[in-house]
């Protein structure tokens, strides 16, 4: 499944404050796009409110032509489950179930054949090279076994977009590489439309397009070098 994400005028503010002031961006299926900025800027809020977990004081997100901001509860949820992964930086898994029923988590809550999601997930579970370790408690893994099992669990239904929150951040540079590598080309191969927020230039530079979020607008970066949003 593929889609275009097209975010058009979105603004959110907290009581007085405003943080996104009709933020405009669009991002092509198989295309992934790095939002950078400061501490506090907005980020997060960006995505929570592009993920459906927040909603927006104004604006449209339209994923594949419908609009996602204007959907009553029930509809939110289920395009929530079915059609949007995502990233944590603090891997969000629960303690109480492997890896593998962490990832197919993801299945069940969006109401999936589970025969399907079991080969998916072993799939997955291969390319990010989790075989072996797949099936333990995730206190036993170490912090870049569980971002893999994160990644794992966001790309299962094959969304058509999803979203990264500092998805490295607590990641040594090797590993942090490996798992972006990963991530990228799986994303990439779904046609799935990326939006990755980051404070590291090095994760924003293996992004297609490059943005800053300041004062709650995104403003261009200039074009990436060739092949550098390539894995």
């Amino acid at each position: 499944m593929t889609a275009r994400l097209d975010i058009l005028g979105l603004s959110k503010a907290y009581g007085a404050q405003p943080v996104l002031v009709g933020l405009d961006l669009a991002v092509a299926a198989g295309r992934v796009a790095a939002v950078r900025g400061a501490s506090g800027t907005g980020k997060s809020t960006l995505l929570q409110c592009v993920g459906l977990l927040d909603r927006p004081d104004a604006g449209v997100i339209r994923l594949d032509g419908e609009d996602l901001a204007a959907l009553g509860p029930g509809a939110r949820a289920a395009a929530r489950a079915r059609r949007i992964g995502f990233v944590f930086q603090a891997y969000h898994l629960l303690p109480e179930f492997t890896g593998r029923e962490n990832i197919l988590m993801a299945a069940r809550a969006a109401g999936l054949p589970p025969g399907p999601a079991r080969e998916r997930a072993a799939m997955l579970i291969a390319r990010l090279g989790l075989d072996g370790k797949a099936d333990r408690p995730p206190h036993t893994l170490s912090g870049g076994e569980r971002q893999r099992v994160a990644v794992c669990r966001a790309l299962l239904n094959r969304p058509a977009l999803l979203l990264a929150d500092e998805p490295t951040g607590n990641l040594d540079p090797a590993t942090a590489s490996q798992v972006l590598d990963a991530f990228l080309a799986l994303a990439r191969d779904d046609g799935a439309a990326v939006v990755l927020v980051t404070h590291d230039p090095t994760v924003a530079a293996r992004a297609d397009e490059r943005w800053d979020l300041r004062d709650g607008r995104l403003h261009p970066q200039g074009p990436v070098a060739p092949g550098a949003g390539q894995p």
